[in-house]
């Protein structure tokens, strides 16, 4: 039953040699790697008003020189990081950059980041995704949090029927989304260059301000800096493309900067000119096309796109955490489960992980996105500036032909990146200091993790582990609860071993339920040594562990090996295990935890 439901739900298994047919071309690389950046328009612009509104209205005009700052920011990424995808072909991303060139505390600082930064991605853009639906239909607000538990299920189950078919349903939201908004840009440009809106609406750029600060500036800078969430996706999920891989990222990369900047000057124009104010249960984008089309056709449509990308836009986390995941579990930093692919040859332990811990942050958050985007975005930046001061480190090193102007480039994506960085801390400390606790908790997990895999590679080496000590025969102790074809069976392989010795042991919580068993077994198997453990506490597992403990203390002396062979009956039907006590694995959970106690259960199968 279980196996036909996961059939249905994630398709038929794919050969390991179908893997390449899973590589995106850059069409779908672009809907895929770029939603996270691309959908952070429809609230990055929001976070620059949210805090200009602190001093005023008139204050909105500093929206259009924060938004050039940002689009110089976002310039000097997307140069930076097409330099190191092709420095770096085989992706990773700031870790693998962070990793080689600073160092490996550096590279574990940008890799934790990282991690916790893409359950932020699912978390924010879900969140964001119903924030715009509760704004279409107020009616569903107080149902946010279970609509985007939701979303986020959906997405996962998407995502594990691997990647390529993700992507072909995935892509055509993305695409109209920015079809949409495009339209709207375009639509609103219009009603302005034909006197449409009134000029009324705003403050001329440049008109005073009492209350503002070059402070208050750059916290409204770093606030919409947050729209520049995602740029880094496509440096780590270089192997996700066809050959030539790099080239095809570095493309698609550069088409990402450009849509990015031309929607984010657009919106932040329109909100400006049209005197967009923030509010709770409305986002900027959505006044902004009521004000355009009215409530209408088009701006249930902006809405229906805008909610779609927000919710999509997890995917890109979907897309990068995985193969994050994987670098690092191949530096024993993390479980080596990250790095098994799934029937559907997508590292599906890797996404279940991540829509799990992103179901948890939705809850616990209350699914308030103003509340995770400082935290998300800050997460992000940490890794911007260690992988661009990498960079900067590289080429100083190295020094290839034409070094001096990407070490420019680097050099100003790092400052920049730092002062964003610096500017969370200092303007919404309130906000991101978890940052500061969670980071020292995940490198201690992750050095906890590696020294656990070291410890074990030094014991199982032959050059350096103890020897074995050779075994010179076999004492097979098997605990039966009655006279059945299932102990019939474990004792007649028990006697397959040509063991020196087998032994029954009955443990009876009344002296007369001794008395008859014993003697029914003289009857039965007078062959086979019987001892009865009398518990009065009616304990299994402590009467029979101390008569291990001292057969395998006497036995060891003597070289022997102590095998406990547990009988266990199969019903022909998985629900009918609740219907019988689980015995059997209690006692064989109990053993494994033994030393030098083998521990083999033989399975009778049920007919009916």
């Amino acid at each position: 039953m279980g196996s036909q439901v996961k059939r249905w739900l994630l398709g038929r298994p794919l050969k390991s040699k179908e893997l390449g047919e899973q590589k995106l071309r850059k069409t779908k690389a672009l809907a895929i790697l770029s939603s996270d950046a691309l959908s952070s328009v429809a609230y990055g612009p929001e976070q620059i008003l949210l805090v200009l509104v602190t001093v005023g209205a008139s204050a909105f005009w500093y929206s259009i020189p924060i938004g050039i700052g940002v689009l110089i920011l976002l310039t000097a990424l997307i140069l930076s990081y097409r330099q190191i995808i092709h420095a770096y072909p085989h992706g990773g991303g700031a870790y693998v950059v962070s990793k080689e060139n600073l160092g490996i505390f550096s590279g574990l600082i940008a890799g934790g980041s990282l991690l916790v930064d893409y359950i932020l991605t699912v978390a924010v853009s879900v969140s964001a995704g119903t924030d715009a639906i509760t704004s279409a239909f107020p009616s569903l607000h107080e149902h946010k949090v279970v609509i985007a538990v939701v979303f986020v299920i959906l997405i996962t189950i998407l995502n594990l029927r691997g990647v390529t078919e993700s992507a072909s349903i995935l892509a055509y939201p993305v695409y109209l989304f920015v079809l949409a908004l495009f339209i709207l840009i375009g639509v609103g440009l219009y009603n302005i260059a034909t006197g449409a809106v009134s000029t009324d609406l705003h403050a001329s750029i440049g008109t005073p301000v009492a209350g503002i600060s070059l402070f208050l500036l750059l916290r409204a800078f770093a606030s919409g800096s947050s729209a520049l969430t995602g740029v880094e996706a496509i440096s780590n999920a270089i192997p996700n493309f066809k050959e030539p891989a790099p080239h095809n990222a570095a493309k698609t990369l550069m088409s990402m900067g450009v849509l990015l900047a031309l929607l984010f000057s657009g919106i932040v124009f329109l909100a400006y000119y049209y005197g967009i104010s923030p509010h709770a249960q409305v986002t900027v984008v959505s006044q902004i096309a009521e004000t355009t089309f009215g409530r209408h056709f088009m701006y249930f449509f902006i809405q229906a796109t805008t909610a779609l990308i927000l919710i999509l836009a997890a995917n890109t986390g979907y897309s990068a955490f995985p193969l994050l995941a994987v670098n690092l579990a191949k530096d024993k930093f993390i479980p080596r489960m990250f790095t098994v692919r799934g029937d559907r040859l997508g590292y599906s332990n890797g996404i279940i992980m991540l829509g799990v811990l992103s179901i948890v942050l939705i809850v616990a958050f209350g699914g308030q996105t103003e509340q995770l985007i400082p935290l998300y975005a800050v997460g992000v930046f940490i890794p911007f500036t260690l992988s661009q001061t990498g960079m900067i480190l590289k080429w100083i090193r190295q020094k290839p032909k034409g070094w001096f102007p990407r070490l420019l480039i680097n050099a100003t994506g790092a400052l920049i990146s730092f002062t964003v960085t610096m500017m969370f801390f200092l303007t919404k400390f309130a906000q991101v200091w978890a940052v500061l606790v969670f980071l020292p908790l995940i490198l201690l997990l992750f050095y906890r993790i590696r020294k656990h895999y070291e410890a074990v590679g030094d014991q199982l080496r032959l050059a350096t582990c103890e020897p074995v000590p050779p075994i010179k025969g076999n004492v097979v102790i098997v605990p039966v609860s009655g006279i059945t074809h299932v102990v019939e069976h474990s004792l007649n392989y028990a006697q397959s071993l040509a063991a020196d010795q087998i032994i029954a042991v009955y443990v009876p919580f009344e002296r007369e339920e001794e008395v008859r068993f014993s003697e029914k077994w003289k009857k039965w198997r007078p062959d086979i040594r019987l001892v009865s453990l009398h518990s009065p506490y009616r304990s299994i597992i402590q009467p029979l562990s101390r008569f291990i403990d001292a057969v395998q203390h006497k036995a060891g002396e003597s070289g022997y090996q102590v095998t406990v062979i547990i009988p266990q009956f199969i019903p022909k039907k998985g629900w009918h295990n609740i219907l019988h006590n689980q015995t059997s694995l209690m006692i064989r959970t109990y053993l494994l935890h033994r030393k030098d106690v083998i521990v083999t259960t033989v399975p009778y199968h049920l007919k009916k």
